[in-house]
């Protein structure tokens, strides 16, 4: 894909607005679509919060300098005192060490609806993009005459279990426990699951709330769904999906690979707290496709019992690996705590073949390394999606949210996973929250060695990732899949726009030769 790389310019250019939600995976993801819009010459907006703003002019900025068309931030004031927060306290869920405060949050993005609702009667724009959380948008798009672009980070496998599990149905509601195994029907591949693993609210319906059927009603009457993923992965599902649903979807992924160099893709997201020359050479004397990186994604912070397991099936394994560890600091810790997470002597031991990180890392730039064979993943749905972007098969940890779903699309769809075996969701943990059953050593070692051992199981799921890896960089090129559907969107949204003015599409864009 080109820097500024179009083939369709826009004499009066689109205007839309971007509203991400404040959390890294969901803002990241989308501050990298509003940046395709962006490349493709309309004007782009995105509403955040002050501090938020922060965070992702770096990417505008660099950007620009390339020649992209700028994206506008309209920064709000976050009410942060209306909330009972501090002024120079959390905007953002990465940074939240309790759920008191993850509430505030949420608080005080109502608060904002209003305040955001009036910016943009006050600058109308011919489609709002927002995060499905802010589940408003869909009405008030409808009171401008603009449609509304759901956005939800999900792939539309995973949208076609959430949708499954909601109805009356679902195949979870004929098991007799939450251990026995069954099946989706209809569904392109064999799916199993167990009760167990299924988020809390759907296994017990009065843990639901109106805010989750907002959120899935608003996105059925929203004009249809950006999915940050390229359609090859997901064919069947997306054809399976619109004729169950009737929605509309666009692939227009995976976002993660505007990021073409070392120094974009350590710069992705919060700023890193490692040293990234010292792991990046430590990883330059180590083979292809012979260490496994582990890393949790951005909430994850376990208790030091899980860690010590963790440690332990690490070391048992025999692989080298490199760890990613929130909420440890070396300058900080005591030897009396750092055995209680690592057993004695750890990193002494396996100096040679591991290397712990200790806080936030840039796992697009890790996970791009070619010494990198493996990725011990939460399933988070950006870490799955960079990982397969990167060409590297997972042993899979689901925890909470959707991503014991998500696991099912890398370990029973494309078999590019080795699952360590969870059994039971979580709702979001918090420091000093109740965990849950222990993941222990074995099961850990026992995954690690049948993805990483030179067996043909690990080596063949290297090979599919390749494959899979290499779809996704073409379908972001001049006449890629995710190139195609990008523009086949943007006119779609001119002709949406000519017809609510009354005007020719003519009028709006022109070939560029």
């Amino acid at each position: 894909m080109e820097a500024n790389g179009v083939d369709v310019s826009f004499s009066i250019p689109l205007k839309i607005c971007f509203i991400p939600f404040v959390a890294p995976g969901h803002m990241i993801a989308l501050v990298e679509l509003a940046r395709l819009f962006a490349a493709r010459r309309l004007h782009v907006t995105v509403i955040t919060t002050v501090k938020n703003a922060h965070l992702i002019q770096k990417y505008i900025d660099k950007d620009v300098a390339r020649g992209i068309h700028p994206i506008t931030i309209q920064a709000f004031t976050f009410p942060a005192q209306e909330v009972g927060l501090p002024d120079d306290g959390d905007e953002n869920l990465v940074s939240v060490k309790d759920m008191e405060t993850a509430i505030k949050i949420y608080k005080a993005l109502n608060i904002l609806q209003g305040r955001m609702e009036e910016f943009m009667s006050q600058n109308p724009p011919d489609c709002v993009v927002s995060d499905d959380i802010f589940s408003w948008t869909t009405e008030f798009a409808k009171k401008l005459g603009i449609p509304r672009l759901a956005f939800n980070t999900y792939s539309v496998f995973t949208m076609s279990l959430v949708d499954y599990v909601r109805r009356p149905d679902s195949p979870h509601l004929k098991v007799s426990s939450d251990s026995e195994t069954f099946q989706f029907p209809g569904l392109p591949n064999t799916i199993t699951m167990t009760r167990s693993r299924l988020p809390d609210y759907v296994r017990d319906p009065a843990l639901s709330s109106h805010a989750i059927d907002r959120i899935f009603e608003a996105e059925r009457n929203s004009y249809g769904v950006i999915v940050n993923c390229f359609a090859e992965l997901e064919t069947e599902y997306t054809e399976y999906y619109k004729k169950i649903s009737g929605q509309t979807l666009w692939h227009v992924g995976p976002s993660a690979l505007i990021h073409r160099n070392a120094d974009d893709k350590g710069s992705r997201s919060h700023e890193s707290h490692v040293d990234e020359h010292a792991f990046l050479q430590w990883l330059d004397t180590k083979e292809p496709s012979s260490v496994l990186y582990i890393c949790f994604g951005s909430w994850c912070q376990f208790p030091d019992e899980q860690l010590y397991e963790i440690a332990s099936g690490l070391e048992f394994s025999g692989h080298q690996f490199l760890w990613v560890v929130l909420g440890k600091d070396a300058n900080n810790e005591t030897e009396e705590h750092t055995i209680k997470w690592l057993p004695e002597g750890f990193e002494e031991r396996t100096k040679n073949k591991g290397l712990i990180l200790r806080g936030w890392a840039p796992q697009v730039l890790i996970l791009d390394h070619p010494a990198i064979g493996g990725f011990l993943t939460h399933c988070g749905s950006n870490s799955l999606i960079e990982g397969i972007a990167a060409g590297v098969p997972f042993v899979t940890w689901p925890l909470s949210a959707d991503q014991f779903y998500n696991e099912k699309l890398v370990t029973q769809v494309h078999g590019i996973g080795v699952e360590v075996g969870v059994e039971e969701w979580l709702p979001f943990f918090f420091e000093g929250q109740k965990y849950g059953k222990r993941v222990d050593r074995e099961m850990v070692k026992r995954a690690v060695k049948k993805l990483m051992d030179n067996g043909e199981g690990g080596e063949e799921m290297r090979r599919r990732s390749k494959k899979l890896a290499d779809v996704a960089k073409k379908a972001l090129e001049k006449d890629g899949s995710s190139y195609q559907n990008l523009t086949a969107l943007i006119k779609d949204l001119q002709r949406l726009r000519a017809n609510r003015l009354g005007m020719s599409t003519s009028l709006y864009y022109t070939k560029q030769n």
